[in-house]
C-alpha cells in the first residue's frame, strides 16, 4: 500500500479504478486558442501552412499590400535582366521579402487595433504609425540598396 501512496498525490486523468479508451489526454482544451495550439507533428505544420495561406489572402485584401506585391514583382523582373552579381541579386532578393514581411507584420498590427477598437485613441494612432513607420524604412533602405546595385554596377 505504501508503494502505492504516490498515485494518489499525482493528477489522475480519470478517477480511480475506470479505464480510459483511446488516448491519454489529461488536459482538453476549452477555447478555439487552445485547441489550435494543442495540434502536434505533420498536423500541426500542415496547419500552420494554412494559417499563412490565410494570413496572405487576408492581407492581399488590402489596397497598400497588393501595391506591394506588384512594386516587388516588377523589382524581381527588373533584376532578372539587370545582370548584377549574384551576392548584389541575393541582397536586392532579400530585401524585397523582408519589405513583403514588414507589411505583412503591419497588416497584422492594424487589424489588431482596429479589433479591439474603432475609437480613436493615442496609443491605437501610435502602434499603426510605428508598423507604417518600419516599412517605409524598409521601403527607404530598398530603394538605397537598388541605388547602390545600379551605380555600383556601372562604375565597374
Amino acid at each position: 500500500k505504501k508503494a502505492l501512496m504516490w498515485l494518489r498525490i499525482l493528477p489522475m486523468p480519470w478517477p480511480l479504478g475506470l479505464k480510459h479508451k483511446g488516448r491519454l489526454n489529461m488536459y482538453t482544451p476549452k477555447t478555439y486558442a487552445e485547441k489550435m495550439k494543442g495540434k502536434r507533428g505533420w498536423r500541426r505544420i500542415a496547419n500552420a501552412l494554412g494559417y499563412s495561406c490565410h494570413g496572405v489572402r487576408f492581407a492581399c485584401a488590402e489596397p497598400g499590400f497588393r501595391q506591394l506585391l506588384w512594386l516587388h514583382g516588377a523589382l524581381m523582373l527588373i533584376l532578372c535582366f539587370a545582370g548584377f552579381g549574384l551576392a548584389v541579386s541575393m541582397i536586392l532578393v532579400l530585401a524585397s521579402f523582408v519589405s513583403i514581411v514588414v507589411e505583412l507584420l503591419n497588416t497584422g498590427i492594424e487589424a489588431a487595433v482596429d479589433h479591439t477598437s474603432q475609437e480613436q485613441h493615442a496609443l491605437a494612432k501610435g502602434a499603426k504609425d510605428v508598423g507604417s513607420a518600419a516599412q517605409y524604412i524598409m521601403l527607404a533602405a530598398l530603394a538605397i540598396l537598388w541605388i547602390m546595385a545600379i551605380t555600383g554596377s556601372a562604375s565597374s
